[in-house]
């Protein structure tokens, strides 16, 4: 192999570690609650649209809800589905609201190879919508942060 090839056959498998591995995207999928295009950006900010439509990340400490500790229920905001119990909130010091669980079968979860990383994206599993990423590093009992992004979520006090 030469320079040339190896250079070639590099920047392709970094291409497609960044763009396509993995990214399947959740709206492929098939899911009880469905919109247009023109539907999902008349009901979301453009905000809410970026992160839920477009697997976007908010700005970390930009969401309200990343300090709210009341007693309700994290709601999607696409469907209205419950997600997450305010019980298994926790300060995770990242900026972005977590949860070591969520609600059964609240979620849905697929591999997320981006950005040189395998990590666990999770989305409505009513409406396919992203709301952020789960990760091996949350307190007990579970051991997981479900990282979410606050537009992504309509919190509903007790």
């Amino acid at each position: 192999m030469n320079r040339r090839s190896f250079t070639i056959l590099t920047s392709a498998g970094i291409t497609y570690g960044l763009f396509g591995a993995g990214r399947g995207s959740a709206q492929s999928e098939s899911f009880a609650v469905t919109r247009t295009e023109a539907e999902w950006r008349a009901m979301l900010t453009p905000a809410a649209y970026s992160v839920m439509r477009e697997e976007g990340t908010e700005r970390a400490g930009s969401s309200p809800l990343d300090k709210v500790y009341d007693p309700g229920v994290y709601h999607c905001r696409g469907c209205d589905l419950p997600l997450y119990d305010a019980s298994t909130k926790f300060d995770s010091g990242t900026g972005w609201p977590s949860f070591y669980a969520a609600l059964p079968d609240a979620i849905g979860t697929r591999q997320d190879r981006k950005l040189f990383m395998l990590r666990t994206e999770c989305h409505c599993s009513r409406c396919g919508s992203h709301l952020g990423h789960i990760f091996d590093d949350g307190p007990a009992p579970t051991g997981q942060r479900h990282c979410l992004n606050g537009v992504a979520l309509v919190f509903k006090p007790a």
